[in-house]
């Protein structure tokens, strides 16, 4: 028996190396600690010295901390010190029409990114209707023509175009809200209580979450996007509708919201581990002012931030009711949304780990006011206040001003 286990402890040590080292921070050469290190099975963390041994048989290696850009490590093994550059996001969202290889949008942006401190773009890799940017080779999304309304017909010219400016890349995946894949699949599509496939007010269908089949849909197109390159994946829709009297293949409780979200993001955790990408959610903006309950969609700020690198609650000021803040009119007060808001959670969730989604279009709700430079740029000071990682500016046409950012 003692031979038996010396040979195992032996086979074990040659299959699988130990990997170790230290991480510190590029500016400061300080050790960071908690510092996710991962092959395609597992992570471990740094120490308070920013120190970690992981035992892998893999050729490459990801290191991942919060504030941080990841680093990939290939077949550099022997190297004892690892430097991680911090980031602090500023990133335009980029229509899923505008992402093209020539669009005159994508070219203002990029002039933008060129003279200002935007360092990021968010691009949509599918959009709510189940369109995919680029023809990707999961084979059931074309099958049901997912790539035949795409708009960017050569992704890696554009990622290599995206790497060279050093822009910090983050996919938009509309998870649960899918036309094509509801009614290509309408034995998991949500239903009516008269078995009819529910649509909502802009008649778009969705998948039930509750089926893992739509799990698996929306995770292979996000590792689609891994592959190509993206430094972040970024789920939106990644919840329950928010209205009543649905039909779902389990009782849709509270409990089995929040834990089938939760599942979700686990699920896409396992998958994308060895991207070395960041995983961000999108959600409403009152979910940060939520005390009990989940609003009826499965997110609450504390089972998300167990389960995903960075929360991005959309705290557009004109989402907020009048009377919230204590003002007739949140949206003449984008400072104090912004800030109180982050402010709020920052008990359950650090601020660095929060990029909220700011406002960048007219209130619509309340006063009818177009967010000028003065709105845009009281959001962001209250990001920069808090120190969040940053923000994501939200318009819904991708049209910037150039002189409403920072050199």
């Amino acid at each position: 028996m003692i031979k038996l286990f010396t040979i195992f402890t032996l086979l074990n040590t040659l299959l699988f190396a130990s990997f170790s080292g230290k991480i510190i921070d590029s500016n400061s050469l300080m050790p960071i600690y908690g510092a996710m290190i991962s092959d395609s099975k597992t992570t471990v963390k740094s120490d308070e010295n920013g120190t970690f041994s992981l035992k892998t048989d893999e050729k490459q290696i990801h290191i991942k901390s919060y504030g941080y850009r990841a680093l990939a490590v290939k077949d550099d093994i022997n190297t004892t010190e690892f430097k991680l550059e911090k980031i602090n996001i500023k990133a335009l969202y980029l229509t899923f029409w505008g992402a093209s290889g020539n669009s005159k949008t994508m070219k203002r942006i990029l002039n933008i990114i060129d003279k200002k401190e935007v360092n990021a773009i968010v691009i949509d890799i599918k959009n709510e209707y189940g369109s995919t940017l680029y023809k990707t080779s999961f084979k059931q999304a074309n099958l049901y023509g997912a790539h035949e309304k795409r708009t960017n017909r050569n992704i890696k010219k554009f990622m290599n175009l995206m790497k060279s400016k050093n822009i910090y890349t983050i996919a938009r995946i509309v998870t649960f809200k899918d036309e094509l894949q509801a009614s290509n699949n309408p034995d998991y599509a949500i239903k009516k209580t008269n078995g009819e496939i529910w649509r909502n007010h802009d008649e778009m269908a969705w998948v039930d979450p509750y089926d893992k089949r739509s799990h698996n849909y929306t995770l292979s197109i996000a590792e689609e996007a891994a592959k190509v390159g993206f430094d972040e994946i970024n789920f939106d829709y990644i919840r329950f509708p928010a209205k009543k009297g649905l039909q779902f293949c389990q009782e849709n409780t509270q409990e089995n919201r929040v834990k089938t979200i939760g599942e979700f993001l686990d699920s896409a955790r396992q998958r994308l581990r060895k991207y070395g990408v960041y995983i961000s959610v999108d959600t409403y903006g009152n979910i940060l002012w939520t005390k009990d309950g989940d609003n009826g969609i499965g997110q609450t700020v504390e089972s998300l931030s167990k389960h995903a690198d960075y929360l991005a609650p959309m705290l557009y000021p004109s989402g907020f009711a009048r009377g919230s803040f204590a003002k007739k009119n949140p949206s003449s007060y984008p400072f104090i949304v912004i800030y109180r808001s982050i402010k709020h959670v920052q008990d359950i969730i650090e601020p660095a780990r929060v990029r909220p989604w700011l406002q960048y279009f007219k209130d619509y709700a309340h006063t009818k006011m177009y967010y000028k430079k003065h709105e845009v740029n009281e959001q962001v000071r209250a990001c920069e206040k808090i120190q969040t990682n940053g923000w994501m500016m939200w318009s819904p046409s991708s049209r910037y001003h150039l002189n409403y950012f920072k050199k």
